[in-house]
């Protein structure tokens, strides 16, 4: 099983660190949708990152269809996603906002990065530099309400996917997020960071 993408990409950083904490095998390929678009295509025709090539071949996309087909089909008794009602309710959300604040944050960077100065939309980026400013506010006051464990046998897919948004966003956007505002996200994503799954992983 090969997983095909860079880990700076927070999705794809969030399906490896969630193999890791599974126990799950797979090759990694550090294949760029940008520098190495040709043979991203040649594996993957859409281009699009994280890009699972199964063992039989077959080739899955998007972190979460990714995760789902692990947890469901290989790692079932290892799965990180709560089994009781309430308690999936609540990772659904938090999984939610992580990847909502993931989604914006990586459409300012594409606009700063990718789209020529002058024809940056300012009241756009402002539009959805809100959008991710409230997507952790969020997960601050959830974190104020219930904090989530970050040691390597508590957390869940939760914890995973707040704490590669946080990192991604803190790397890229550390002056449109800033860590002071979040002191418990900035906390969790920490001690996360400690752990062997996220450290065999670096979003570098």
């Amino acid at each position: 099983m090969q997983l095909i993408g860079m880990l700076d990409s927070p999705y794809v950083r969030r399906v490896a660190v969630s193999l890791r904490l599974m126990g799950v095998g797979f090759e990694h390929q550090a294949v760029s949708v940008f520098r190495t678009f040709e043979q991203f295509h040649r594996i993957n025709p859409v281009v699009k990152a994280p890009t699972l090539v199964c063992d039989d071949g077959t080739v899955l996309m998007d972190s979460t269809l990714i995760l789902d087909y692990v947890e469901t089909c290989l790692a079932p008794a290892k799965s990180l996603m709560p089994v009781a009602p309430a308690g999936r309710q609540r990772a659904l959300r938090l999984i939610g906002l992580a990847l909502a604040a993931c989604e914006k944050s990586v459409q300012i960077v594409y606009e700063r990065q990718l789209r020529p100065a002058e024809k940056q939309h300012q009241p756009w980026l402002e539009r959805v530099e809100g959008q991710v400013l409230a997507a952790y506010g969020e997960l601050e006051r959830e974190f104020e309400r219930a904090p989530l464990a970050a040691s390597a046998e508590g957390i869940d897919q939760a914890g995973v996917s707040v704490a590669v948004a946080w990192r991604f966003t803190q790397l890229m956007l550390p002056d449109v997020v800033k860590a002071a505002d979040f002191p418990l996200l900035q906390a969790f994503a920490q001690q996360a960071e400690q752990l062997p799954a996220f450290i065999d992983t670096p979003p570098l």
